[in-house]
């Protein structure tokens, strides 16, 4: 742990964070939801889209970005597919209502697809994937931002970096891929920043059009690295379109022209796993799968390999025997905040 850092106790945390919201006027219920999904965030190590976030989302209900009483509402069905609009509630209400209204669909109909517009940043993205997973379904979630990437061959961005999500259930431990369509999301190439240090690849261009591993030059102008080159730059776009169609939402281009990145649009899937009759040889699929990538020599001595999301549960485990590992400068901000 770096030197400006400290470690919370996950209790207090939440109880922290519980207070800063219901300040804020939140119910007691949408309080009570919003500290246990950072804490949970931070506790699982994704600081950048837990407790660092914290600050920039009250900054948003203080200028009124986010409608605190908003909630999500149904405008169209279609059989096991629905279009819902967030009314630019907060994001992580909105995605857990959606992600839940998806999981009914999937029960009912063996999938179910939401499809969310006029929402706003839904935080960690694998929150809606182990929410998903720990309900017995297939969940697979992506969301559109601002842009923050150049298209392939391009000088400015055009592109969001409109994080993927894929969550499979597993008795042994969920499988639960969580990444940005950008080598780091904005907010890993901020928490790296705040900690000092430069990142272990080049994550983006600085304003001399070269790319870099320093934060610091990369958040100048914000303009990520699309993972993959060329075939990010299409990812994101197509990303970008799903969500845009199916929710007839914002588009990335739409929500370019705001001052700041709200009313976006999500969709949110989910396969029910209760209509097969066949779980038992999926499990066993799947522990075939991971043994065979476990069992591989480490390009370093005493390295390892890690499924999606297992690295994810060592580090909730051992963070809370030892407390979380917090920014000091975040921690000192969250409690004037809540104060």
């Amino acid at each position: 742990m770096s030197s400006n850092q400290k470690r919370i106790p996950f209790e207090e945390m939440q109880q922290v964070l519980l207070n800063l919201f219901l300040k804020y006027d939140f119910t007691p219920s949408k309080a009570q939801q919003l500290a246990n999904t950072y804490s949970e965030s931070t506790l699982d190590g994704i600081n950048s889209h837990g407790i660092n976030r914290v600050p920039l989302f009250i900054d948003y209900v203080e200028k009124g970005l986010v409608d605190i009483n908003a909630e999500a509402e149904k405008v169209e069905g279609m059989g096991s597919i629905e279009r819902w609009d967030g009314k630019l509630g907060p994001g992580i209400i909105n995605g857990i209502k959606c992600t839940d209204r998806a999981i009914e669909l999937a029960q009912k109909h063996g999938m179910g697809l939401v499809a969310l517009r006029n929402t706003n940043h839904w935080m960690r993205g694998g929150t809606y994937g182990w929410q998903a997973a720990n309900n017995d379904c297939i969940g697979i979630m992506f969301t559109n931002t601002q842009p923050n990437m150049p298209p392939w061959g391009g000088k400015d961005s055009r592109l969001g970096n409109n994080p993927f999500i894929v969550s499979i259930p597993r008795k042994e431990g969920h499988i639960v891929l969580d990444m940005a369509i950008s080598q780091f999301a904005f907010g890993k190439i901020n928490d790296y920043r705040l900690k000092g240090e430069k990142l272990p690849f080049p994550g983006g261009w600085d304003d001399n059009d070269q790319l870099s591993n320093d934060p610091k030059k990369i958040l100048v102008k914000e303009r990520g690295l699309p993972i993959g080159y060329w075939k990010g730059s299409a990812l994101s776009m197509v990303l970008d379109m799903l969500a845009t169609v199916l929710s007839l939402g914002n588009s990335t281009s739409k929500i370019a022209g705001k001052d700041l990145e709200v009313a976006l649009s999500q969709v949110f899937i989910c396969i029910s796993r209760n209509n097969f009759n066949d779980t038992d040889i999926q499990e066993r699929l799947l522990k075939e799968i991971i043994d065979f990538t476990h069992n591989v020599e480490p390009l370093k001595e005493g390295d390892r390999t890690y499924y999606p999301g297992e690295r994810t549960v060592l580090t909730r485990e051992r963070n809370k025997k030892e407390g979380i590992p917090v920014s000091t400068e975040i921690w000192k901000k969250v409690c004037a905040l809540a104060n």
